[in-house]
């Protein structure tokens, strides 16, 4: 059965998992009935980030534009332009294995595209979660609700996967950004055009 995490928990992965290699990680969102005018877009994305807490190149920076890390240790499988349905809206594939020497932390992220100019925020968003699947035999192994505590946000920090002593472990992180993908990737040290 999977660990229900709440904000700021932290979790061992791979310590009571030693055959865990190989995870999916899957955002889900659904739009509360407020109507902008226009659709909700939510895009997942994760920075791979060496010890300083910033991506080492633009490569690192897995999203929409670039699905898949050359490492092949993180991939994005597509973007989902509306939030309808049932389950994960994005998934992300991630590889332990192939996560590179210099990758010490997964952060997992969803903002909402052109939310600006579109008038909106995290707000009019509920049921956002993410969990984490063993890929190898589909049991789910953590699954974080973020709650409604965000208003004017655009963006989001769900959590992190991170190493400690060889191990992986995740934290579930909750924290609220504004300034949609910009400014994450100013925090995470991506320069944007």
């Amino acid at each position: 059965m999977a660990i229900n995490l709440t904000k700021g928990q932290k979790v061992d992965l791979t310590k009571g998992n030693p055959g865990l290699k190989k995870l999916m990680v899957g955002l889900g969102w659904d739009v509360n009935a407020y109507d902008s005018g226009a659709d909700f877009d939510l895009d997942a994305a994760a920075f791979m980030l060496g010890d300083n807490g910033k991506c080492p190149t633009e490569k690192e920076f897995i999203f929409y534009g670039n699905l898949t890390h050359p490492s092949e240790s993180l991939k994005h499988m597509g973007d989902n332009l509306t939030g309808e349905g049932e389950g994960d809206d994005e998934q992300i594939f991630v590889d332990l294995t192939k996560i590179p020497s210099n990758v010490s932390k997964v952060a997992f992220t969803v903002t909402i595209y052109e939310a600006e100019e579109r008038g909106q925020n995290f707000g009019q968003v509920s049921n956002s979660f993410i969990r984490i699947v063993d890929e190898s035999t589909g049991r789910e192994l953590i699954h974080y609700d973020l709650g409604e505590d965000f208003s004017i946000e655009t963006a989001v920090v769900v959590g992190e996967l991170y190493k400690y002593n060889g191990e992986w472990k995740f934290n579930a992180i909750g924290s609220g950004f504004q300034g949609g993908l910009a400014a994450l990737c100013g925090h995470y040290g991506i320069e944007v055009a």
